[in-house]
């Protein structure tokens, strides 16, 4: 796992933005796997500045796929898992509606939602780099603290504490639907290049967790170390509480250029 601990989100976004576009260029149907919520945002940023000032690359053959979405939430409601990634990035991209994928969320279609996603997925070619942010719980996509290393793309229930965080984004808690259509931690795990983001202090503890500490269901995150090309991107703050963070500098500061992320 790489580390890299820098002064800003927008720099940790630009980071980001420049792994993306790395791979848009070097393969013209590349798959993204695309996260939701707050830490994405300075990516999503640094991704449509660069595409309407035209330094970007082109995006006519990228697909993106979404972690997770909500269940029970009519359609068109503006705070889906799919309309917001269209909101927040691929619209402005330039990506069509065909190219932008979530798991299905309507309710007759719920018992085989996540064995189709997992098809959908795999007809793709699988996911060549995969966004992810971090609950202040430590979990992973919708992956809750207990869930299984080895889990697939399932209908899960939201504890009180996630949906508390989320709650910001609708009118109240009671708002926030209470189950969700998720990618599992095997599924995440099948992505050729991980790629974390997560910045302000209330991620510190689970980002010492997931980094630091034992591979656990308690800490969905820290599945993360078991995977061979997995980036962890951090501001000051969220790494405030790692152990190891000049040993993560120095080793950063020594990279060699042409390595990229």
């Amino acid at each position: 796992m790489e580390v890299v601990i820098t002064a800003s989100a927008p720099e940790a976004g630009a980071l980001a933005a420049d792994a993306i576009e790395a791979l848009v260029r070097a393969k013209a149907d590349a798959v993204i796997g695309t996260a939701t919520g707050s830490s994405p945002l300075p990516i999503y940023t640094e991704l449509v500045r660069r595409h309407r000032d035209g330094t970007g690359p082109a995006y006519d053959g990228v697909r993106t796929f979404n972690l997770d979405e909500y269940v029970g939430l009519p359609p068109g409601h503006e705070q889906t898992y799919l309309a917001t990634i269209r909101r927040e990035l691929t619209d402005a991209l330039g990506l069509t509606r065909d190219q932008v994928h979530g798991p299905d969320p309507t309710e007759a279609g719920l018992p085989t939602a996540g064995a189709r996603y997992e098809q959908l997925i795999a007809r793709a070619g699988g996911v060549d780099l995969q966004l992810l942010g971090i609950g202040s719980d430590g979990h992973l996509a919708f992956n809750e603290p207990g869930s299984s290393l080895g889990s697939r793309t399932r209908i899960k229930t939201l504890t009180a504490r996630t949906r508390a965080d989320n709650a910001r984004f609708f009118g109240s808690i009671g708002e926030v639907p209470v189950h969700v259509l998720t990618q599992g931690l095997g599924t995440i795990l099948e992505a050729r290049h991980l790629v974390m983001i997560a910045t302000g202090a209330g991620k510190a503890d689970a980002i010492a967790a997931a980094v630091e500490g034992p591979v656990s269901a308690s800490c969905p995150a820290s599945a993360m170390q078991l995977h061979p090309h997995a980036t962890v991107l951090l501001d000051e703050a969220a790494a405030a509480r790692l152990q190891r963070a000049d040993y993560y500098r120095e080793v950063y500061a020594a990279k060699p250029v042409w390595q990229g992320l």
